[in-house]
Formats: structure tokens, sequence, C-alpha cells
């Protein structure tokens, strides 16, 4: 039987259509109208990944797909291996990972592929631990992270219109490409490296129906020296399959864990009717939104759906094999078409392999049921890391922010409030500050066009706080003399990483009211909140008007995980020897957050806290995490 290239499924869909004696017409339709490919004479003797009949072949030998999702950039270097260890020894054989464009140019055109973003570096950990790899490089990957993974800049550039065959658009994903692919490229598994298989887009058919803006992201894959299998991975519904599919390209299918595979699987067969079928994401948890509960699923269930799929012969990816953490501003958010719903810190997903890397029930009933059906390393499991002694400690030292805004930012003026990205800031905080003309009643002040929450001061009196998912709220305020001051601290939360709500820029992008009149003259100051160092700490409280940074110190032996604890503090950001380990609120459900081993260091550490209300008096070190009550 003829066998699929490495590039993708084309000559096979060909053949296999004439062959079977069915499909033929299809299968002739989609290679009249996708672009040229590579076919293999023979499979079997094909490296890489490559398609015969309704089987996967691996450098010519059968191979099922038993895969994994691990972000890299949501988990620090120094633990790849480890968390990838944990992997293999439930008994995958391929993990996959998801390209964060933002994290690779967080600024246009500055590209960045070291430490935390150094992805070949990942793939090499990978590979050299016996297991196969499977990229999405988007550019978009949803991944509830920050803006689904796209640089912020681009809501910056005039009139740009996302994940289409806009030329702007697309001219920014080729300068990303260009940047990216030459790094993997040759860790590909048809060039004797890891990698198998390679997505285009992500999830398209929830978005939109541009197949010229995925032909061109097959392309530009194509040209930058992809040859390995490329595929579009879609939900199961049939306007999703259908809408992003890419004639010439093999499809996969996502669905929830607890879900029947075989119904799946049916629909995936209406657009595809032959071929191995491949369940790209196989939802074993789910994440949180903050005043939500942590989601929890049923181990048993998603195994025994595990069993059906491989037993079948069918490929598998779990999504997610390993928990992690939406260290800094990772975190992203989703909207329901009234709601803003911004995504918790943690990561943990419930997944095999928690957040901090302990072996769940779900990595020994998963890794029970693949055992059955494929080799599992006769091997001793790894222990739960390492945990830190519990301790509590006291913060001594306090600044405030309104009276560091010198020491943090250089201010910009304007007659009108400029979003963060128009204020070449990526992440972080905007501070707005204008005079307001005197006297004046009881008036009303509004902000249209508010991201996310904002608090008010007027002459350094706190006024109060409005909320994106009120947008009729508003503080009232009177003015008795003939100008007063009022400061607008706008706190972001993720931006939105689905759905067509994903242009969402940060800060004001609108306008401000006073009693309906629009206020102009603005003094704007963004606060990326990526260097601390110019704080000036004093010992004590302070009578600081607005948000208040605290500091502490721990003493450690030797580093080792832990999790911080905030009981009777109220919302904010807490860093550790320098680094954002992300939010916290207390509506959680997330009550601590993850604080790995690397971080710390032996000796004396430095923990700061932003607190944008009230503050508590102490913060625990503690040894366990504590994600909050559990739904159902």
């Amino acid at each position: 039987m003829g066998a699929i290239g490495r590039r993708g499924f084309l000559g096979w869909a060909a053949a296999v259509g004439a062959v079977a004696g069915t499909g033929g017409t299809a299968a002739a339709s989609m290679a009249t109208d996708a672009a040229p490919r590579t076919v293999l004479a023979s499979a079997r003797s094909a490296a890489g990944l490559t398609i015969e009949g309704d089987r996967f072949l691996l450098d010519g030998k059968p191979f099922q797909v038993i895969s994994g999702a691990i972000h890299y950039f949501r988990i620090r270097p120094e633990q790849w291996e480890d968390r990838l260890n944990r992997l293999r020894l439930m008994g995958l054989n391929t993990v996959e990972t998801y390209v964060a464009w933002n994290m690779h140019e967080p600024r246009k055109g500055k590209f960045d592929f070291s430490g935390q973003a150094d992805l070949a570096r990942f793939i090499e950990t990978a590979g050299r631990l016996g297991l196969k790899v499977v990229l999405r490089p988007g550019p978009y990957i949803c991944a509830e992270w920050d803006f689904g993974g796209l640089p912020p800049w681009l809501l910056a550039e005039p009139e740009i219109e996302l994940r289409c065959a806009d030329p702007v658009y697309e001219r920014h994903v080729k300068e990303f490409f260009d940047a990216l692919l030459p790094r993997i490229a040759g860790l590909q598994a048809t060039r004797g490296g890891p990698i198998i298989a390679v997505q285009v887009e992500n999830e398209y058919g929830s978005y939109g129906d541009d197949q010229t803006h995925l032909a061109h992201i097959r392309s530009m894959l194509e040209h930058g020296g992809i040859d390995s299998l490329l595929f579009c991975c879609n939900g199961s519904s049939d306007y999703m399959l259908r809408g992003g599919s890419l004639p010439g390209t093999f499809n996969t299918v996502n669905f929830d864990g607890g879900e029947d595979p075989d119904a799946n699987f049916t629909k995936l067969r209406k657009i595809q009717p032959h071929g191995p079928l491949w369940c790209t994401e196989f939802w074993d948890g789910w994440f949180d939104h903050w005043g939500e509960k942590h989601h929890r699923t049923d181990p048993a269930e998603h195994a025994a759906n595990i069993e059906k799929i491989l037993a079948k012969g069918a490929s598998i990816n779990l999504y997610m094999a390993a928990g992690s953490t939406n260290f800094g501003w990772g975190a992203g958010a989703n909207h329901d078409g009234t709601t803003y719903q911004p995504t918790v810190t943690s990561y943990d997903y419930d997944s095999p392999v928690s957040e901090s890397g302990e072996l769940t029930e779900k990595f020994h009933v998963f890794r029970a049921a693949i055992g059955k059906h494929a080799p599992v390393p006769d091997e001793p499991l790894p222990p739960t890391p390492k945990r830190m002694a519990p301790q509590t400690v006291r913060p001594a030292e306090s600044a405030g922010l309104l009276d560091s805004l010198g020491a943090l930012s250089t201010p910009k003026t304007g007659p009108s409030p400029l979003t963060m990205e128009k204020l070449g800031q990526a992440n972080g905080l905007v501070h707005y500050r204008t005079k307001i003309q005197g006297p004046q009643e009881k008036s009303p002040i509004t902000i249209s066009g508010l991201a996310d929450r904002a608090l008010l001061w007027l002459d350094g009196k706190p006024l109060g706080t409005l909320d994106r998912n009120k947008p009729e709220q508003s503080v009232e305020t009177a003015i008795a003399g003939p100008s007063s001051t009022l400061d607008i601290l706008v706190d972001t939360g993720g931006r939105i990483n689905f759905t067509d709500k994903l242009a969402d820029p940060k800060g004001i992008t609108d306008r401000v009211k006073l009693a309906g009149q629009t206020l102009f003259g603005w003094e704007m100051r963004p606060l990326p909140l990526d260097d601390l160092a110019g704080l000036r700490f004093r010992r004590g409280g302070t009578d600081a008007a607005g948000p208040v940074f605290h500091r502490a110190h721990a003493r450690v032996g030797s580093p080792a995980d832990g999790f911080i604890g905030l009981p009777g503090w109220t919302k904010g950001l807490v860093w550790l020897n320098g680094f954002l380990l992300g939010r916290y609120w207390n509506v959680g459900p997330q009550q601590t957050l993850y604080a790995p081993a690397p971080l710390w260091r032996s000796g004396r550490n430095e923990l700061i806290v932003l607190e944008l209300h009230e503050a508590g008096t102490t913060i625990e070190l503690r040894d366990t995490p504590d994600l909050g009550p559990v739904s159902g």
C-alpha cells in the first residue's frame, strides 16, 4: 500500500482512496488543492514518523504514539530532566510541548532561546532519555497561557487582524519562524533527532475558517526545514474538525478523557476516513480560574478510556501529563461571553505528575493501563522531590508603591490613557495620573475599557476599586479645592487565550469620565516590575497610600521545594530572590504558590510581596501544596 511522505499525508490519502475504492474522489481533491508534497516510495525505509494504512511507522517499524504534554516554559530548566524521566517511567514513549512565541520574542525583533526559553535543550533532554517529541509551534497555542502564546506587542500594531491571512500578522509569524525553525529543524527524527511530528497552528476550527492562513503556516514550516509529519488538531465537533482541517495535512482530534473515545474517533472518521487514529489532547484534568473551585477528575474513568484507545491501536497524548506553573505573568484567561475569567498561577491540571513532581493516583492507574498494551520500564519509581521544612517569617520592611513610582518607571504623557501595549510594556501593572478641576459636587468616576481591575485614589485617599466584569460600576468623589490629583492603578489579569475575544489589551483601552465628562491630560507609567532593585524599603509598617511592597527574609539549609502561604493577605504578587512566582488572591481556590528548589539559596533568601489591598502579618513556608477546595 502507498505510504505517507515525511511532510504530510497527501500521497497516502490518494493511495488509500484508490486501493480501498472509497474516498478516492476526496483524496484526489485534496491532492489538487494542497501544496506539492514529497512522497516516499517506501515508508518502511523512511526515517521519522510515517503512515502506512491505518498505522504509524517510525523509521519503518510499527509505532503507537503514547505521549504526554509537558511545557518547558512552565517548569524550571533544572527540573526538566526530572519531570521528563517521571513521564518515561509512566510508560510514555513520547512527550508533547507547545512553543510559547511570547517567551521567545518578548519584544519585537528581540529573540531569546536561552535559559527557560532553551527549547533545543529541552528537546535534546527528552531525546537523551529515549523519548520522542511532538512539537506544537503554533504560532497560537491557547494553553491557558497569556494571549495564547502570542506576543503582546502585536496589540500595538495598527489594524492588525490575528490568526488569519493578514499580511502584517503573517509577516511577524514568518519572522518568528525564521528565528525558531533553524534551531529545531536538525532535531527532527528525519535527521536522527527526537522530533517526530509538528502541528500546523492549533485548534483552528474553534476560531476561524481561513484555509489560506493555514496553508501559509504549513508553507512556512516546510520552507523552514520541517520535513516531519505535519498535522492539524481540533476539537471533536463536526464544525471544528472541518473548519480546522487543511487539505493534504493529517488530522487528529482532541476530547475529554471522560468521554467515549469511539464516539469522538467516529467524528474524526467523517473527515478522514482512513489513517491512524490519534487523540492529540486527551484531557485528563482541567485548569482553574480565580474564584472557582479546584478541578479534579476520576482517575479510574480516564484509565479505562486510555485502555480503550490503546487496545484499538490508536495513539494518545495525555493533556496534561506533567503539571506545572504559570510563573510570572504567564497565566492566561477565558471569557464566557459575559464574564472575564482569569486563570490561577498553578497549572497543576490534576495531572499524573503534579505541579511539584509528585506521582499522583493518576500516575499509577495510567501506568497500569499503559502496561497492558505497551512496555513500561521495570525500574524503581522516584520519590516525591525533597520538601522544605515549614517555617513562618514576618515582613520587617516595606515600601509604598505610589511613593516608589519614580524608582520603578519613567512617565509618559498624552491626552488620553494608553494601553499597556502602546506604552511599550509586555506585562505588569499600569499607573495613570491626572488633575481634576474643582470644586466639584459628589460625582461618579467611571472607566470604560478597563482591563482588568482599577484601584483609585484622590489626593492619596482611597476611592475604591472598579472591575471589568462590572462595566457600569463607578466610584464617587467630591472636590473641594481648585484641583485634585486622581491616581489609577490598573491591576491586570492574564490576557484572554481562547475565543474570538483573543485581542485583549491591558490597562485602559477607552476613557475615564467624571460626571460624564471625559478627563484629558494624563501621566502614564508602565510598571513591568521586572526590576525591584530601586525600591527603598524602610523598617516597620508604612503610612503610604495605596499598595505596599513588603519584604521578609527566610533562612534555609539545603534548598528544596516549598509552598508559599499568605494567610490574611488579599491580592498581589510574590517574588522569591528576584523571581516572580506569580499572583495570589484570597478568592481562591489556590492557597499556596509553588516555590521550586532551584529558586532557593542555602542561607538567606529574600521574599517580596506586593499586596494591593490588605496585608497579613506573616508569610508561611509550607511543605505541602494547597490548591483549594475541590469542585464536584
